[in-house]
């Protein structure tokens, strides 16, 4: 039987062989293959563990193998497997009975001294990875047992200690049965979720209620656009006018995940040890808030082992910037490649490693550095070159790959102004399912991911939309990726009003919401 384990390194990680050699000599415990301090410090808890479980510790010299010898050892997600191996070693001395067993076994888990096992990160992907290897049976924490039971043909046995562990090494029976195909379409999916024309949503929450943004209607209107069609969106505009109130509840407007979105997500974060062990599938979409102090390697991702940062968190979801331009230009300038590839590929000490990274970007900023600017009720007391500098940090390049801007003021910025009611969430999400459906049964994608020749082939215009688009391109000065994102956008305006031509009033409203120039509509 060969025992293996799993070393986790970026998005893709690698197999590694245990194997165990008892000789003569002195006592003593040696690992070999490359193992860290975590691995090598495995052989004091294995053995404590081992003793403490009644098991009689091998009095020989123990010779413990990782291999391929080359590829670093690290975690301590290795001490369950070195443990079984050596007692299995140790068995196979001492009795040369024949017993029933798989051909070979992946192990994942870290030892207490008593024997218990704890939960490790990254068993999805191990066990992805080892299915994909021909490997059929698992060893897990219980605690894990949910994500590994996610793979469909794994036969998984759930230990809670050591003893249950090694009782299951070699007896098939004790593993569980492989996952029902019959449940692919409902699996993972939450009890609690709503549907709404046969879309899934996640469960309306009362502080994730839009029924709460009160006279921003063009605002709700942008983020109801944005989640239709999966396209960025910024929003600009002074303190306390609602933009980071609104953008924060863009999350309950995100249809539910389906299994094929959600496998890389479940992945990403099961290596990153943020998979919630009642989870054993990630339906709901990410949501990524990071800080503004957010460095470059938080954001693409990086460490010793090629950890995803958050733009990987946020993949088949949402990045969400609140206070855009106080983030490092640099750190801003890092999201151009990944917004146009979905991936973000990284390099450490000789081995790299790619990760998806398809997110939508949601940006949240004051129009200059007071706050002010704009504004119909407040003065501002910024010169010009501060607030071209302050807009500078974002770039144009950055900017064009934004396809909804929206200017938002105070909600009763016109003292002539009366309350207006409010879309509740509920009403928001009833156009936002027609329009994904809608583009799943076109083209099974979100509108804001075709490509050149789809925009061609599904984006058509009446005349009159191409005129209004025409105009645009010259009043605007629109290069080529702002005339596809206005196309694009007009498209899911279109789907949300179940129209299959783009027509005049559809693409007004693109057109809208694109010449915004990211607040930059005046001269400075």
């Amino acid at each position: 039987m060969q025992i293996v384990c799993f070393s986790p390194f970026g998005f893709e990680g690698s197999l590694v062989s245990v194997e165990v050699d008892l000789r003569r000599g002195i006592p003593a415990v040696d690992i070999v293959g490359l193992a860290d301090g975590a691995v090598k410090e495995s052989r004091e808890r294995m053995r404590s563990a081992i003793r403490n479980c009644g098991y009689e510790f091998p009095p020989e010299r123990v010779l413990i193998s990782l291999s391929p010898a080359d590829v670093r050892k690290e975690g301590a997600g290795f001490d369950l497997a070195i443990a079984l191996a050596v007692l299995k070693e140790k068995e196979e001395d001492d009795c040369n009975a024949e017993r029933p067993e798989p051909q070979s076994v992946l192990v994942m888990g870290e030892l207490e001294l008593n024997g218990r096992v704890r939960p490790v990160r990254g068993i999805n992907a191990a066990v992805n990875t080892a299915f994909e290897k021909g490997i059929t049976h698992c060893i897990v924490p219980a605690a894990n047992g949910a994500e590994a039971r996610e793979v469909r043909g794994m036969k998984v046995f759930e230990a809670e200690n050591l003893c249950q562990a090694f009782r299951a090494l070699m007896d098939p029976e004790k593993y569980c049965r492989k996952k029902d195909e019959t449940d692919d379409q409902t699996d993972g999916l939450p009890k609690d979720a709503v549907e709404v024309d046969g879309v899934f949503f996640p469960e309306e929450r009362p502080e994730l209620e839009y029924a709460e943004v009160r006279n921003q209607q063009n605002l709700v209107r942008g983020l109801q656009v944005a989640a239709a069609g999966g396209h960025n969106l910024i929003a600009f505009g002074p303190p306390g006018c609602g933009k980071s109130l609104a953008l924060q509840k863009f999350q309950t407007l995100l249809p539910l995940l389906d299994k094929e979105q959600a496998v890389p997500v479940t992945r990403i974060y099961s290596i990153a040890g943020l998979l919630p062990s009642d989870q054993r599938l990630m339906r709901i979409p990410p949501f990524r808030q990071p800080h503004q102090t957010a460095s470059i390697e938080g954001m693409c991702g990086g460490g010793v082992h090629c950890s995803p940062g958050e733009i990987s968190l946020a993949h088949n979801g949402v990045l969400f910037l609140d206070e855009g331009a106080e983030f490092k230009s640099s750190v801003l300038q890092m999201l151009r490649v990944p917004m146009e590839s979905g991936m973000i590929s990284l390099s450490r000490a000789g081995r790299s490693t790619c990760y998806p990274a398809r997110f939508q970007l949601l940006i949240a900023t004051n129009p200059c550095p007071c706050g002010f600017y704009g504004s119909k009720e407040k003065l501002c007391l910024c010169s010009s070159h501060s607030i071209e500098q302050y807009w500078k940090k974002f770039s144009g390049p950055l900017l064009d790959r934004v396809d909804i801007r929206v200017q938002v003021d105070l909600p009763f910025a016109n003292k002539n102004e009366s309350e207006t009611q409010a879309m509740s969430t509920s009403e928001v999400r009833k156009k936002i399912a027609l329009a994904v459906r809608v583009q799943k049964d076109r083209q099974n994608k979100r509108n804001s991911s075709l490509d050149p020749s789809e925009v061609c082939e599904y984006c058509i215009c009446s005349p009159e939309a191409e005129k209004v688009l025409d105009d645009a391109k010259v009043k605007y000065s629109f290069s080529p990726r702002a005339v596809s994102s206005c196309l694009k956008t007009a498209r899911t305006i279109a789907d949300m009003e179940n129209s299959s031509l783009i027509e005049e009033a559809h693409m007004l409203e693109a057109v809208m919401f694109r010449s915004k120039e990211g607040g930059l509509d005046v001269d400075l």
